[in-house]
């Protein structure tokens, strides 16, 4: 590990003096008197563009949101490992196979500055997150883009012909965001196996909670597979509603973890977002209801959609996907003027919009904006 503040300050044995207490989670309970968060500013747009959580962190993770800004005079050293064992014993694994960043992007760029340089590449698929390609850039790496398959899913076929020759970085979003699309798991497996021993892969399961429903779907964390090149993304801003305190994490093999340790930015967690997430971790009563939730509420909108005669891309995460056959920047810009913002354009899917799920309100918001398009209802 390199040299930090955090660890010069635990060798003078100065860490746990300045760290704050945890609390034991049975002393945070939904007793507690909180306003629901808001969805947005008063005033502003109705936001369905950016996949987060609608509803917020559960009522036991704002307590200790609330009860950490005490402590917010003092830098969280001592909790730094604590989040990091709870992490780990989430997952059933062990602490040095646990990278914490400032958001999963934190770990996307921290993947390209360890594994990416000159006479390397990245393969990404296209459409997809475009984070880590940005990232990428700064290295002065070769970038070459995959187009998904005819199901929307990853063309890993084309993807290993790409792996020959330079040590290669794979980035596999699965869901795959703007798609919401599976690529099953057995196929990533097979992928990964044909795979030359100088590429390193990284797979991205942001909305992880969201897919566990389907058959084809299995966590890369929870299952893992014998590689010490294979590199897992998480992170707390779906699911959990921590989207604007920047919590992610990596999960590898230790010397993997190693390699990507040294570009992380020194003392990245704050200590609201790291007592949030130890008790997200353990509120598995509030993820059940949250899945459920989206769960419904992704029904909801496909029910509405075929009233329309529109058929949306099968969705297995918190935002679907939808052809409008007309540009989507028209679409875009007219639920804008219409005060709801919805996601971007993602080429070459020029005709497609991609929608986050909402509230029950926000999404009969959405609806009555979209009945007021010229093209509102068609045949696809």
């Amino acid at each position: 590990m390199g040299l930090s503040r955090r660890n010069f300050l635990r060798a003078l044995g100065a860490g746990a003096a300045v760290g704050a207490v945890q609390l034991p989670f049975s002393q945070i309970t939904s007793a507690a008197v909180l306003e629901p968060p808001r969805n947005r500013e008063p005033g502003g747009p109705i936001l369905l563009d950016s996949n987060e959580n609608a509803y917020g962190a559960s009522r036991r993770v704002m307590a200790a949101m609330r009860d950490a800004l005490g402590t917010a005079n003092r830098y969280p050293f001592a909790q730094y490992d604590t989040l990091e064992d709870r992490i780990a014993g989430s997952h059933g694994i062990k602490r040095d196979q646990i990278l914490v960043g400032c958001g999963s992007t934190e770990i996307l760029r921290v993947a390209t500055a360890a594994f990416l340089g000159r006479d390397k590449k990245l393969i990404v698929p296209v459409p997809t997150f475009e984070a880590i390609e940005q990232y990428a850039k700064s290295t002065g790496c070769q970038i070459t883009a995959v187009p998904l398959n005819r199901e929307l899913a990853h063309d890993l076929d084309a993807t290993v012909i790409h792996t020959k020759g330079s040590p290669s970085l794979v980035y596999i979003c699965n869901p795959n965001n703007p798609t919401a699309t599976l690529t099953p798991r057995k196929a990533i497996e097979t992928f990964i196996s044909r795979l030359p021993a100088n590429t390193y892969v990284l797979i991205d399961e942001a909305y992880h909670h969201f897919a566990g429903e389907s058959a084809m779907y299995a966590s890369f964390i929870d299952k893992p597979v014998e590689h010490d090149r294979v590199i897992v993304s998480r992170t707390f801003s779906k699911i959990y509603g921590l989207a604007g305190l920047r919590l992610g994490y990596a999960v590898a093999a230790p010397a993997t973890i190693q390699q990507m340790r040294p570009y992380m930015t020194m003392d990245n967690i704050n200590g609201i977002v790291a007592r949030a997430a130890m008790v997200a971790l353990e509120d598995q009563e509030s993820i059940q209801e949250s899945m459920k939730r989206n769960t419904d509420d992704r029904q909801e909108f496909f029910n509405q959609a075929m009233a329309r005669m529109l058929k949306p891309i099968d969705s297995h995460t918190n935002f679907v996907m939808m052809n409008t056959d007309h540009p989507a920047e028209e679409t875009i810009q007219h639920f804008k003027k219409n005060g709801i913002l919805i996601g971007r354009r993602f080429p070459p899917m020029d005709t497609y919009i991609r929608v986050s799920l909402g509230t029950p309100d926000e999404m009969k918001a959405f609806w009555n904006v979209w009945d007021r398009l010229p093209y509102s209802k068609m045949s696809m």
